[in-house]
């Protein structure tokens, strides 16, 4: 099995650490440091982990909650397993057939 690193993002936290309870509060910030996000990105920036993360934004976030990435961040190992790439030597076996019946409604 192959490890597969997460990170776990804590910027909720760290917003509730300022009295920031809404995400919409974030958004006046970020603007006066020249990040311009919509209420819907932000929305998605506070309550799920970013898959993309603009170091514009990162600086921004750090400014406004006076803290430093590795608040905000933290390196995980995830514990699942990872799909192999085609060609490795593990071989997918098929899902198995299954019987289906066909039935035509009562023409009554």
């Amino acid at each position: 099995m192959t490890r597969k690193m997460g990170i776990r993002w804590h910027l909720r936290l760290r917003m509730a650490e300022k009295g920031m309870f809404q995400t919409s509060d974030l958004v006046p910030f970020l603007a006066e440091r020249g990040v311009h996000l919509s209420r819907e990105q932000v929305y998605r920036m506070v309550t799920q982990v970013p898959q993309r993360l603009s170091t514009d934004t990162l600086a921004a976030l750090c400014d406004i909650l006076g803290c430093q990435p590795n608040d905000l961040i933290e390196v995980e190992v995830v514990s699942q397993q990872v799909r192999k790439a085609a060609g490795e030597s593990s071989r997918v076996t098929p899902p198995p057939a299954r019987r289906s019946t066909i039935r035509r409604p009562d023409s009554s």
